[in-house]
C-alpha cells in the first residue's frame, strides 16, 4: 500500500502503548481502518531511538510515504515530549516529532496525545458523532487519560486524571487499576468515577461525556450506576480510536 499521494482520503496513523506500537491506514471519510492493522511489540526500555525504530518498522510495512499521525503517552507541545508514562524517562525534552521523523527519511511527522488522538476520533466517527458543544473523552486504565474537544476543536494536553477530587487525584481514586487492585465492585468503583465526573462538570459544564478504555467494553454494568448530571457513553472505536485520530492529526494538525 503507497503514500498518501494517490488517496486525499487516507491518511496513516499509529498508535504507541505501554505493550504495543500498532498502526494502519486509515478511510477519513468513514474513520475505518483501510485493510488490518499492524502490531510489533513495544521495545524495553522504550527510549526515543528504540520507539522511533519500530514506529519506522510498522511504516514500512505499510509501504507509506506521506504524512503519518503518532500517539505518544504523554504530554507533547510543538512535538517535544514535556512526560513521560509507561515508556523511558528519557523522553523527556525531546522532540518526537524530529526522532520519528529522522528514521524515516524525513517524513512529515505530527505527534500528540494519546488520549487527545482517541478523543478526536470518537468525537468525529465514534461515540460523539454528530454532536455539538463540550465533549470530553476519559479513558479509564492504569490511570486517567483526557481529550476535551468543543465543537470539533481540540484542546490538547488536558490532564483531568490529575485533578484533585476530594484530596486525591482523580485517577488515584478512579483508574480502572484502581478498582483491579481493590478487588472494588462495579456499584463501588461507580461511585468514585461519580466523584471525578462532577468534578469535572463544575470546572467544564460538558455536554458528552465518552467512556473510554478497556473498562469501556463493560459499560453496561456500571454507566448505569453513575450519579453525575452530564450523559455519559461508551467510547465505541475501541483499540483502533487512536490509530484513527493520529491519522486525523496527519491530514491536518489538530495539535495548536
Amino acid at each position: 500500500m503507497t503514500g498518501s499521494t494517490e488517496s486525499p482520503h487516507r491518511s496513516f496513523g499509529i498508535d504507541v502503548g505501554g505493550s504495543g506500537i500498532k498502526g494502519g491506514v486509515v478511510d477519513l471519510d468513514t474513520g475505518a481502518l483501510v485493510g488490518d492493522r499492524y502490531k510489533l511489540p513495544t521495545p524495553s526500555p522504550a527510549t526515543p531511538a528504540a520507539v522511533a525504530k519500530t514506529v519506522a518498522e510498522v511504516v514500512r510495512h505499510f509501504d507509506w510515504t506521506g504524512p503519518l499521525g503518532v500517539t505518544y503517552p504523554g504530554v507533547v507541545v510543538d512535538g517535544v515530549v514535556r512526560t513521560a508514562a509507561n515508556v523511558d524517562d528519557s523522553w523527556i525534552g525531546v522532540n518526537a516529532q524530529e526522532a520519528i521523523a529522522a528514521e524515516l527519511g524525513g517524513q512529515p511527522v505530527v505527534v500528540l496525545n494519546d488520549a487527545d488522538a482517541a478523543g478526536l476520533a470518537e468525537e468525529r466517527y465514534g461515540a460523539g458523532r454528530d454532536k455539538t458543544g463540550l465533549v470530553v473523552l476519559l479513558t479509564f486504565g492504569t490511570g486517567i487519560g483526557s481529550a476535551v474537544i468543543h465543537n470539533g476543536k481540540l484542546l490538547p494536553n488536558t490532564e483531568l486524571g490529575h485533578l484533585e477530587v476530594d484530596g486525591k487525584e482523580a485517577e488515584h481514586r478512579a483508574a480502572a487499576s484502581v478498582k483491579e487492585r481493590k478487588g472494588w465492585s462495579m456499584k463501588k468503583w461507580a461511585k468514585q468515577v461519580t466523584k471525578v465526573l462532577v468534578a469535572i462538570e463544575n470546572a467544564l459544564c460538558p455536554d458528552l461525556i465518552v467512556a473510554g478504555g478497556g473498562i469501556s467494553r463493560k459499560a453496561d454494568q456500571w454507566v448505569p450506576l453513575l450519579d453525575n448530571r452530564t450523559p455519559v457513553v461508551a467510547a465505541t472505536l475501541q483499540n483502533s480510536a487512536g490509530i484513527v485520530g493520529a491519522a486525523m492529526a496527519a491530514a491536518a494538525d489538530v495539535t495548536r
